[in-house]
């Protein structure tokens, strides 16, 4: 972690994603109290990540365990997926107020979140109701929509981090399934079968969701940056 300060001290991360909670207040405060016990971006990059992993973890953990627990863990996962976006926000942020932002800092923000979105989605396949193969799939996609962006980014045309399912509206999706399956009432329980084991549960629900709009947002990408590679590049 100590790349980050072989770097030029004027180096500034190029097309960062919209984040509208980077200009509040609390975030300023927040960040500036990181930057300020020399807190490395690097680590905030990691935590995020390591957050992400347990949440993977806690959901998958909810078909082994019921009752208070099961909804305990259910709930645990939640908090833990707006860790992950928490630290996203923050490390940059730190990075431009100590002024050690780097080039090996984008390799931190971009590795560990591959990394957070399989854990995250593959351990939601492991959940209770739902199937680990959408989960794969689901995980799968997910990586495939960041590689489109630094794919396009590449070649030339500018960072997209359009949706509908982009990696906010994933760990929307994730968080707001586990704090409703975390407090919903019992007889609420939504098990309808399909075909064979496949049941139209809550977390396959949201999985099938976070898949189509995965793949939508693929094609956005793709379409977008075809027209500014075509309109830029002749």
């Amino acid at each position: 972690m100590d790349d980050e300060t072989k770097n030029p001290a004027d180096y500034r991360p190029e097309e960062r994603r919209p984040i509208r909670s980077r200009d509040t207040g609390w975030a300023a405060a927040i960040s500036n109290r990181l930057a300020g016990a020399q807190i490395s971006p690097n680590a905030i990059s990691v935590a995020g990540m390591s957050a992400a992993v347990i949440a993977g973890f806690c959901f998958a953990a909810t078909n082994q365990v019921e009752g208070f627990l099961c909804r305990a863990v259910w709930f645990s996962g939640a908090l833990l997926c707006q860790v992950r976006l928490l630290c996203n926000l923050f490390d940059g942020m730190v990075a431009i107020k100590r002024g050690v932002a780097s080039p090996v800092g984008e390799l931190y923000n971009e590795v560990p979140d591959r990394v957070s979105d399989a854990a995250v989605l593959t351990g939601l396949g492991f959940a209770a109701g739902a199937h680990p193969w959408l989960g794969f799939v689901a995980a799968i996609l997910a990586v495939f929509v960041a590689y489109i962006r630094a794919m396009a980014k590449s070649v030339g045309a500018p960072q997209d981090y359009c949706g509908p399912m982009a990696k906010p509206q994933r760990m929307a999706v994730v968080t707001l399934l586990a704090v409703y399956l975390a407090f919903r009432p019992m007889n609420w329980q939504l098990s309808r079968p399909v075909m064979g084991e496949f049941a139209w549960s809550e977390t396959n629900v949201a999985l099938l969701g976070i898949v189509v709009g995965s793949v939508v947002t693929a094609a956005r990408r793709l379409m977008r940056a075809a027209v500014f590679l075509r309109k830029n590049k002749s």
